[in-house]
């Protein structure tokens, strides 16, 4: 099962209309999108998705869409988490999780629970549900830390508990997991720029934003990576350094919205309130870079060509 999970997974914006409904044909059109340019595993309904707007009708719409989308083509993750235990495991009920690989489960946010409380609300989770489940511990949005200690006992207790998506920023955390891990505990990356020197300490991939727009090349960067070749993983990774740091400047998911507008994927770059557009400067400068990059991945598909 994990094997499957290794590698380039891509945290999906959710695409919306001008008026804010969702976008679905644009929604099927990213999808399709990252099966052509190979990336291993979709992730819906994470932080990039806007999922905190999104009700729970439009959650499992969403979800319908992708996997009538997708067709078994390639492993669906779903976000499945928040800050009321007992309403996740109401929800993983209700929807059934059928063509769904594993949840993806954020750490309670607002309530800022202790350790125990983390472990307890992962244990009810891992209890209640059949599905593999990946813990996402991203204290800048949660304003709570899962500690290796908490992540390390979970992965111990549940075997159905089956890695993490580390977004903390501490390098000595994650290396604290990475080695004392179970056998087979996937450790992942949730930041597109640290990601490179992550998986040089010995983690198993990343669940990216920018891969939403570069999917190819930022897969690329990954794999090279994970088989030894940090030339070629650098030269990908100073590529794209430049968009991953823009995109995260004015928020996320607004920048990466922003580039998916440039690039013509999505129709419009709307998003739900109470996130806003990214702002002026930050959009110039989004769409030159957008031109810089598409003109230097013409220039090399025509020199693979020749």
């Amino acid at each position: 099962m994990t094997d499957i999970l290794r590698g380039t997974g891509v945290a999906l914006i959710t695409p919306f209309t001008s008026d804010r409904k969702i976008d679905f044909d644009a929604l099927v059109r990213l999808v399709e999108y990252q099966i052509e340019n190979e990336i291993d595993y979709l992730v819906a309904l994470g932080t990039t998705g806007e999922t905190p707007t999104l009700s729970d009708a439009d959650r499992f719409a969403i979800l319908d869409c992708i996997i009538g989308t997708v067709r078994g083509r390639v492993p669906l993750v779903a976000g499945f988490g928040g800050n009321d235990t007992q309403h996740i495991l109401d929800s993983i009920d209700q929807y059934g999780l059928n063509g769904i690989e594993a949840i993806l489960s954020v750490s309670p946010y607002y309530n800022k629970p202790n350790q125990r409380g983390i472990y307890q609300h992962y244990a009810a989770i891992a209890e209640g549900c059949k599905k593999p489940i990946i813990l996402y511990n991203v204290p800048g949005r949660t304003s709570s830390n899962i500690v290796a200690s908490t992540t390390l006992q979970l992965a111990r207790d549940f075997k159905n508990i089956i890695g993490i998506k580390e977004a903390s920023g501490s390098m000595e955390q994650c290396m604290n997991i990475i080695k004392r891990r179970p056998k087979g505990f996937l450790v992942i990356s949730g930041d597109d720029v640290l990601t490179l020197p992550y998986l040089s300490l010995g983690m198993d991939g990343v669940i990216s934003v920018i891969a939403n727009a570069f999917p190819r090349e930022y897969d690329s960067m990954v794999h090279a990576a994970l088989s030894g070749d940090l030339k070629t993983a650098n030269q990908h990774h100073y590529k794209l350094l430049n968009i991953m740091q823009m995109i995260y400047e004015d928020g996320n998911p607004a920048g990466v919205k922003e580039v998916l507008n440039n690039l013509n994927i999505i129709n419009t770059n709307t998003l739900r309130l109470p996130l806003a557009n990214v702002n002026n400067d930050v959009a110039t400068r989004i769409k030159n870079e957008v031109k810089k990059l598409r003109k230097d991945m013409i220039s090399t598909m025509l020199c693979l060509q020749d």
